[in-house]
């Protein structure tokens, strides 16, 4: 039977290649994976290999020539089977073989009777550091909350731990008696990593597959397999976390002798790509992922995880005494977020003043509602509620860039971010849905996520999914200031100390409370023109509120 050799998807990003070889000629036997010709791509000089075994009938393409993805290049005259489903079944033998489990032939009353026997047994459980949300592998140990010997519940705090984003406890997932402390005050710990030993009793469900072990005789047989498949089996087992497993240089990836060959004929080594599959097993899908996020990232001017290139600094202590303190992890992750949006944001900032004269009586007529509830308010509650009708009005100021597919994201929700300053540094919480409340309910709830930001008591879900920021250091002082956008954000404003100005109105100069703002906003998202008209449509808010009623 005839078939057609196709040029195969080559990895993202990837549409065409020069012909620089043909390898075979017509007539020539060729078998499966056998090399036909050599493809110079825009990233490197790759070999295409045949899906099928088969005799050349007829060659479609020569050296010089243009080929895309989808291209006919040979024609093979088979036997009569395409060997591709073949390969599809190997693959899959491939790639399910290492997780099967040892076939375990015991009696069924005998496996019983043991696994009750060590569920009635404490057994020992060692306590790792669970997956505490998107973007957070590690923190420092502030606190240890239990003593060896303490007998703990399941969901009872073991470690108070400070994250990049909050001070959360991290709760026991076992009930029993604290065996072994492995940590202490300070020390900084990894998702995954192993804290502390439970005597367990009545080992929790999380724990239950210990108890169905085999018997030692034959684990001993399990043994005596090849040491890829220990170590694969040892990955697919171990459950430190639901992050995308990234296997260790150390051990052989997990991946098909195809997958391996596709990574290595695109450049990419395989070690570095991080599988998906069952105990990171990684498809040809991931290593095209990963490709693809390496090939923006150097259009990008950056190298996967490559940091900022620091200067040296000279030896201070030179010049005088000097004392370190280390950056906490607030710090540490502040720096490299602000980092990132400041060099890879066009920044402008825009200018203006609101005269906020009439607005300030209504505000201190108004305050004990807010204190009636528990709440203050404040100058920026009022902003939240404006910037709401803003965003609003300029939809523009509500959305992200997604730079990896050259779209615009518009969101339709409105949630508005506050930065609060801490002793640790600065956070930013978010008051969520704002169109669904006044402004005393967001006063209220201003006045409780400000105390929890200072009482180190703020959840990651409270400081994630803003649209926008207000920075107010209007209470500390000064004139102006130029905030960072809070990437991926596309706008944040600026507020300023208030002061008692001369105004000219209808032929007098009339002392007048005006307040300084100022926005900065990503200039690839918005215009200087729409950035003029957004902070000034704020402005004339502030002056004359029943604006909002009428422009809605």
């Amino acid at each position: 039977m005839s078939i057609e050799i196709k040029l195969p998807d080559l990895g993202d990003n990837i549409d065409s290649g020069t012909v620089v070889s043909v390898f075979v000629s017509e007539g020539d036997s060729i078998e499966e994976d056998q090399a036909l010709i050599e493809l110079e791509t825009d990233k490197a000089v790759i070999e295409v290999p045949t899906s099928s075994a088969g005799v050349v009938t007829k060659i479609s393409v020569k050296n010089g020539d243009e080929v895309k993805i989808g291209q006919v290049i040979v024609e093979l005259e088979t036997n009569g089977q395409v060997d591709n489903k073949e390969e599809a079944k190997t693959e899959v033998k491939e790639e399910t073989k290492p997780v099967e489990e040892p076939v375990v032939e015991a009696e069924p009353e005998p496996v019983k009777n043991v696994v009750a026997k060590q569920s009635s047994v404490p057994s020992s459980v060692d306590f790792k550091i669970p997956n505490m949300g998107d973007n957070v592998d590690s923190g420092t140990v502030t606190s240890i909350l239990v003593n060896i010997g303490d007998a703990v519940e399941v969901d009872q705090g073991l470690v108070e731990l400070e994250t990049d984003k909050a001070v959360i406890e991290v709760p026991s997932d076992a009930k029993g008696v604290i065996k072994e402390i492995l940590i202490k005050d300070g020390v900084n710990v990894a998702v995954g990593q192993k804290i502390m030993v439970i005597d367990a009793v009545g080992a929790s469900e999380k724990m239950a597959e210990p108890a169905t072990a085999p018997a030692a005789p034959k684990q001993e047989a399990v043994e005596t397999k090849s040491t890829v498949k220990e170590e694969t089996r040892e990955l697919v087992h171990d459950p430190i976390s639901s992050k995308v497993f990234d296997a260790p240089k150390n051990k052989i990836a997990p991946a098909s002798p195809s997958v391996r060959r596709f990574a290595r004929e695109i450049g990419l080594d395989i070690h570095e790509v991080p599988g998906t599959g069952p105990g990171g097993r990684i498809s040809v899908e991931d290593v095209k992922s990963f490709s693809k996020l390496r090939h923006q990232q150097k259009g990008a001017g950056q190298t996967v995880g490559s940091p900022v290139q620091a200067i040296a600094l000279p030896d201070f202590s030179k010049y005088g005494e000097t004392e370190k303190e280390g950056l906490n992890k607030l710090r540490q992750t502040s720096a490299k977020n602000l980092t990132y949006a400041w060099s890879s944001i066009p920044h402008v900032s825009q200018f203006d003043k609101a005269d906020i004269t009439n607005l300030e009586k209504l505000r201190k007529t108004n305050g004990k509602k807010a204190e009636a509830r528990g709440g203050k308010l404040t100058m920026t509650a009022i902003l939240v509620k404006v910037i709401e009708a803003a965003l609003r009005k300029f939809p523009a100021f509500n959305a992200s860039i997604d730079m990896a597919n050259n779209e615009i994201i518009y969101k339709k929700y409105f949630n508005i971010g506050i930065a609060v300053d801490t002793e640790r540094g600065l956070l930013v919480p978010v008051i969520k849905d704002v169109e669904k409340k006044n402004i005393i309910d967001i006063a209220v709830e201003m006045t409780e996520i400000s105390q929890k930001a200072h009482d180190k008591k703020l959840g990651l879900d409270e400081m994630q999914g803003g649209n926008f920021t207000i920075s107010n250091l209007g209470g500390i002082g000064g004139t102006g200031f130029t905030p960072i956008v809070n990437s991926p954000e596309v706008a944040i404003l600026g507020v300023s100390r208030a002061e008692m100005q001369p105004k000219y109105i209808d032929g007098n100069f009339e002392p007048r409370l005006v307040m300084p703002l100022v926005l900065s906003y990503d200039h690839r998202v918005i215009d200087g023109a729409a950035a003029a008209r957004f902070l000034r449509w704020v402005c004339e808010v502030l002056e004359e509120p029943f604006n909002v009623l009428l422009e809605g």
